[in-house]
């Protein structure tokens, strides 16, 4: 049985006129024998991820592995903050990421040329039972090996869905934003529908939106409240700032 917490809340949403906004879901799973963390996030999250892990006691050392849903620097570059931790990813998103060239793109190339040398990645195939109660799922189409991570350890199951469905709107819609494939990421949602609807109950945590369990009509709903916002300098004072709520529709 694993004690899970979500460290950072994924958002879904898109900067307008600023690059990637990257708000990635991080979730720390604790078990008698294990710290791990689905994705890792982006070099901005670190001082939250930071002042989250030390809240519940648990140090960068502590983290017994990491697993990846895929290799984009919004989910990916902080792998490096946890010095005994084990690394999972996608065989199929690493052969890909290793062979792309630098570019305008969401690829950190010189985190993915570290983390192929890293002395404790393991590499996951399709359908494999990678550690106990969790099995890896390829979802491709947001990139060629994204992956879910699917978890039986619980009673409940949980499913990591990572970029595949990135939030409610895609899964609702059947559609899909920002993908290299999107007759591949049609697929993948149907594949996570499949494993969604397979127990009733079951969890699924997307990579850029909160936790959602299927109502009795099987339409997807929240669990918990979204907390999001932008504190702003529009002043001559530092001590002045104008707070903008973004955690819901106006």
């Amino acid at each position: 049985m694993y004690r899970i917490d979500i460290l950072v809340q994924g958002y879904p949403g898109k900067s307008v006129c600023h690059g990637g906004l990257g708000w990635s879901t991080i979730a720390l799973l604790r078990s008698a024998g294990r710290t791990i963390l689905v994705d890792v996030g982006a070099f901005n999250t670190r001082p939250e991820l930071g002042r989250q892990l030390a809240e519940r006691d648990v140090a960068p050392a502590q983290v017994t592995d990491i697993l990846l849903t895929h290799a984009h620097w919004d989910h990916s570059v902080n792998y490096t903050l946890f010095p005994n931790a084990t690394i999972w990813i996608g065989r199929t998103e690493m052969d890909w990421a290793t062979r792309e060239p630098p570019g305008f793109n969401p690829l950190p190339e010189l985190y993915v040329q570290d983390l192929a040398r890293h002395p404790r990645l393991r590499l996951v195939e399709d359908g494999e039972e990678f550690l106990p109660g969790f099995r890896a799922v390829a979802a491709p189409g947001h990139t060629p090996g994204c992956l879910l991570f699917h978890m039986t350890a619980n009673d409940v199951p949980v499913l990591f869905s990572g970029d595949a469905a990135k939030n409610r709107a895609e899964l609702v819609s059947n559609a899909v934003d920002m993908t290299m494939d999107a007759e591949a990421s049609r697929a993948s949602l149907a594949k996570v529908w499949e494993l969604w609807q397979a127990v009733p109950g079951t969890i699924l945590i997307p990579g850029h939106d909160l936790s959602m369990q299927l109502d009795a009509e099987g339409r997807p709903q929240y669990v918990g409240q979204r907390r999001a916002g932008i504190s702003a300098w529009f002043d001559e004072d530092l001590a002045v700032t104008r707070e903008f709520d973004i955690g819901a529709p106006r």
